[in-house]
């Protein structure tokens, strides 16, 4: 049987680095999120902000190995790590509403690849599904 190969070569220079990352550093967490992103794109995480506010506190860094999705808001100041942010997502995050929210604009979205640069030993990172 064939292995398939992804035919975004964003994802699977992302892939390709992430193991490598994994190798180097002794980082099991790198290999697993390598090997979500190799399954089919229609089993990519799919998490809203609400489910990212329940698992999170203040100052945790959240990978999300799929896309994040705008249902909800952050009550934590937080770095959210993912694939991909829909439009209403990245603006909830980077700029969130007044009320409740007690982060004031302390969220940031960065993307997988900046994560593994920033953090290569993948200390403090939760991952949510």
């Amino acid at each position: 049987m064939r292995t398939k190969r992804k035919t975004n070569p964003q994802i699977n220079r992302l892939i390709k680095d992430l193991k490598r990352i994994a190798r180097e550093n002794s980082a099991p967490i790198w290999r697993d999120i390598a090997k979500r992103l190799e399954k089919p794109r229609r089993n990519y995480a799919a998490v809203n902000l609400s489910k990212i506010n329940r698992y999170s506190r203040a100052n945790d860094t959240i990978l999300v190995p799929g896309k994040v999705l705008s249902a909800g808001t952050l009550e934590n100041p937080i770095t959210v790590a993912a694939l991909g942010f829909s439009k209403k997502a990245f603006e909830k995050i980077t700029e969130p509403a007044e009320g409740k929210v007690k982060s004031k604009g302390k969220c940031k979205c960065i993307s997988i690849e900046e994560l593994a640069k920033d953090n290569p030993k993948g200390t403090g990172v939760k991952i949510i599904t």
